[in-house]
C-alpha cells in the first residue's frame, strides 16, 4: 500500500515539542531552532538553525553543540572514496595551529612564510625534472582544481598571442582544448567557465579505461590550445601515456608546424610517480610538457587546502596572467585565481618535504602500492569480483610490448608491475553476475558503508558508462590491518547477499552489517558453545 502523503519532519518535530498552555489551540509557525542539553548546563537559549541569534552563547556551549553534531559524519579514516590525505604528524598539526592566522599573499609582513613557498616551488621544479628549477615558475594554490584553471589559461593566451601575431582570429571557430572523457570535472570546469572547446575522447577497454593518444589526435587542429594528459585517472587509477602523446603531437608538429603543448594533469600521480616508478617518462623531461599541477593534500601527504601548478619556465606563464601589486607594503606578484588564503597548509607541506625527504616519500608510495596490490590479488582470488585497475599485473615482456617499454623493477621484491596510482577499481565478475543476475552492485557501497567503509559505486566515464565499478582509494592511513578487515567485510556482504535466491533480501542483510572482526581472527581463544555454565534465566547473579 503507498503512503497518501509526504510527511514533513521538520513539522513533525515542531508539532511534537512540549507546548505551553496559552500556546494551545494554535497554528503559529515557530521559526526552526534547535535546544540543546548543554544549553541549560550554561545558561543559553535555543539556538536558530537557519538565522543569526540576538545573542550568543558560551564558547563551551558552542563547541560541545557543533562537536556532537559533527559526531554524524563518517571517519576519514574509512573513507575510501576520497583521495584526500587525513593524517600528518603532531609536530605538523602544532605549525598548522600556530600559524592558522597568517594570510600566504602578505609577502612583506610574512617574508618568512614567502620563502618557504618559494622553497616548495623549487623543490616541486627539481622533483618534475625542470631544466633549470631556478628557471621554473609556479605557485601554491587551494587545490588542483585552481591549479589547472591557471594552466589551462596560460595555453588559451599563447595560442591567442599567436593567432594575433598570425593575423588570425581568436574567435572563430575559436579555441578548444582535449582530454579523456575520464577527465575529473576540474578540467571540463576550465573549459566551460573559460570558454573553451571541450574535446573528449571516449575511453575504452582497449586503452584501459583513460586517454586513447591515437583517438586524441583525430581530434587536433590549429585551434587546439593544448592537452590535458591525466596522470592518474580518478575512475580506475591508470596513468595516461604522457610520453606517447607527445611522440605523437612532435610527429603532428613536423608535418603541420602547430605546436600543442601538454599541460600534465598530476593531482594524485605527480607525487607518486616520482616515488615509485622513477623511471616513467611523463615530466618536464618531455619538451612538450609545458606545466604540471599536483594536490598537496592528496599524496602530497598534507592536509586539505593545498595544491599547486608549475611551469617549466617563464616563457610559458604569459605577462597577462602576473598581476603586480603595490599597496601591501611592497611590490609583490600574484597569478593565482584566488588572493587571500591561509598560509598554513603551505608550511605543511614544507614540512614534509623536509620531514619525510625522497626515501620518505618513497617508503610510503611503495607501501600504498603494496596494500593496493594486496587488495586487488585478494578481491580478484576471490572469484566474486573481476579488477579494472591493473597495478597488480606484471608488465608484458614480450619484445615490442608497450607496456614493457614502460616498466620499472620495484626493488624490494624484483617484480614488474604496471605503473598507476594506488588505487583498486572492481566490479562483480561475469561468472558471478550470471549466477545471480538479480543482484545490484550498489548493494554492496550500501551494506559496506552499514560497517562504516566509504567504498563508492558509479559509472565508468562516456564510453563505458554502462560499466559500473567499485573504487578503493589506499591511502597512507589505509594500513595492511584494514585491508584485511575490508577484505573480509567485501566478501561476507557479497556471500550473504548471494546466499538468498530473491533480491528482495538485500535490505534484511542490513540488520546483520556490523563489524565481527575477521572471522579467521575470531577462532583464536574464542570460547564454543557448551563452554559456559547454563544460564539461569538473568543477566547477573543476585549480590
Amino acid at each position: 500500500m503507498a503512503l497518501s502523503k509526504h510527511v514533513n519532519p521538520s513539522r513533525l518535530l515542531q508539532d511534537s515539542h512540549d507546548k505551553h498552555p496559552h500556546q494551545r489551540g494554535r497554528n503559529k509557525v515557530i521559526s526552526a531552532e534547535t535546544n540543546h542539553s548543554y544549553g541549560a548546563r550554561y545558561g543559553t537559549n535555543p539556538i536558530p538553525k537557519y538565522h543569526l541569534a540576538s545573542k550568543g552563547v558560551d564558547a563551551d556551549a558552542a563547541y560541545q553543540v557543533i562537536h556532537d553534531e559533527l559526531s554524524l559524519d563518517g571517519s576519514p579514516v574509512l573513507n575510501l572514496a576520497s583521495f584526500v590525505h587525513t593524517w600528518m604528524p603532531p609536530q605538523a598539526d602544532k605549525l598548522m595551529l600556530e600559524n592558522m592566522s597568517k594570510n600566504l599573499i602578505d609577502c612583506d609582513e610574512y617574508p618568512a612564510t614567502q620563502a618557504l613557498h618559494t622553497r616548495c616551488i623549487s623543490i616541486l621544479a627539481d622533483m618534475w625534472h625542470a631544466p633549470s628549477a631556478k628557471q621554473a615558475i609556479g605557485t601554491a594554490t587551494t587545490g588542483s582544481s585552481e591549479a589547472i584553471q591557471l594552466g589551462g589559461l596560460a595555453m588559451k593566451k599563447i595560442w591567442q598571442e599567436k593567432r594575433k601575431a598570425a593575423g588570425k582570429s581568436i574567435h572563430e571557430p575559436g579555441p578548444n582544448i582535449i582530454m579523456g572523457a575520464n577527465a575529473q570535472v576540474a578540467l571540463e570546469k576550465f573549459a566551460r567557465y573559460f570558454e573553451v572547446e571541450c574535446r573528449l575522447v571516449p575511453i575504452s577497454v582497449e586503452s584501459d579505461y583513460r586517454l586513447d593518444p591515437k583517438k586524441a589526435m583525430e581530434m587536433v587542429d590549429e585551434n587546439t590550445i593544448g592537452i590535458f594528459v591525466i596522470l592518474g585517472s580518478t575512475y580506475t587509477g591508470h596513468y595516461e601515456p604522457v610520453k606517447e602523446m607527445s611522440d605523437l603531437l612532435d610527429e603532428y608538429e613536423a608535418r603541420t608546424g602547430h605546436f600543442v603543448p601538454i599541460h600534465v594533469d598530476g593531482a594524485s600521480g605527480a607525487f607518486i610517480a616520482p616515488f615509485a616508478t622513477p623511471k616513467l617518462e611523463w615530466d618536464f623531461k618531455l619538451p612538450r610538457v609545458v606545466s604540471i599541477n599536483t594536490s598537496g593534500h592528496k599524496f602530497g601527504l598534507s592536509y586539505v587546502g593545498v595544491g599547486w601548478v608549475v611551469w617549466r619556465d617563464k616563457a610559458h606563464l604569459p605577462k597577462d596572467l602576473i598581476f603586480e601589486l603595490h599597496y601591501l607594503g611592497s611590490v609583490e606578484y600574484s597569478f593565482s585565481l584566488n588572493f587571500s588564503r591561509p598560509a598554513a597548509p603551505i608550511i605543511a607541506q614544507y614540512f614534509n618535504f623536509i620531514h619525510l625527504g625522497f626515501e620518505g616519500y618513497r617508503s610510503v608510495a611503495l607501501s600504498d602500492m603494496k596494500n593496493a596490490r594486496l587488495l586487488s590479488r585478494a578481491l580478484e582470488n576471490s572469484g566474486y569480483y573481476a579488477v579494472l585497475s591493473d597495478i597488480h599485473r606484471k608488465i608484458e615482456t614480450t619484445v615490442g610490448s608497450v607496456k614493457g617499454a614502460r616498466g620499472y623493477v620495484n626493488q624490494k621484491n624484483l617484480q614488474r608491475y604496471i605503473p598507476g596510482l594506488p588505487v583498486v577499481a572492481f566490479r562483480f565478475s561475469d561468472d558471478f553476475q550470471e549466477k545471480h543476475p538479480d543482484l545490484q552492485q550498489k548493494w554492496i557501497q550500501t551494506l559496506l558503508r552499514a560497517k562504516g567503509w566509504i567504498v563508492p559505486n558509479y559509472e565508468l566515464a562516456p564510453g563505458l558508462e554502462k560499466v559500473e565499478i567499485l573504487r578503493v582509494v589506499v591511502r597512507e592511513s589505509m594500513t595492511e590491518v584494514l585491508i584485511d578487515q575490508l577484505v573480509a567485510d567485501i566478501i561476507e556482504v557479497t556471500e550473504n547477499l548471494a546466499s538468498k535466491s530473491s533480491s528482495a533480501h538485500g535490505l534484511n542483510i542490513l540488520g546483520v552489517a556490523q563489524h565481527k572482526g575477521n572471522v579467521h581472527e575470531n577462532a583464536h581463544g574464542r570460547l564454543e558453545v557448551g563452554e559456559g555454565s547454563v544460564s539461569s534465566g538473568t543477566y547477573a547473579k543476585t549480590c
